[in-house]
């Protein structure tokens, strides 16, 4: 029973890892219609920059349009009603899985 506890404790962390720290996509860079071909390399997609988020009176799920977003008013915004069970992570059936 121990044996079976530890094997799916170390497959839900391996998920997790996979999740949260595989390389993300690759993006391909387009060639105008006048260059010649050439094998340069992918480049990789780098992360969007910060966004400024501001408490605009939004309070629901529905109103979110990202899990960084629905973070930052739960953190910074009066009233909202986005963490159902008071875990700190909210709109966890939508965004924030």
């Amino acid at each position: 029973m121990r044996f079976l506890i530890v094997l799916l404790l170390i497959a839900a962390a391996w998920g997790g890892y996979r999740h949260f720290y595989e390389p993300g996509p690759v993006a391909v860079m387009p060639i105008a219609a006048n260059a010649t071909p050439s094998r340069a390399a992918p480049t990789r997609v780098l992360p969007k920059p910060a966004q400024s988020f501001s408490c605009d009176g939004r309070t629901h799920c529905s109103h979110m349009r990202s899990c960084e977003e629905a973070t930052f008013f739960i953190r910074n915004c009066p009233n909202t009603k986005m963490d159902g069970d008071k875990d700190g992570v909210p709109c966890e059936s939508q965004h924030c899985r």
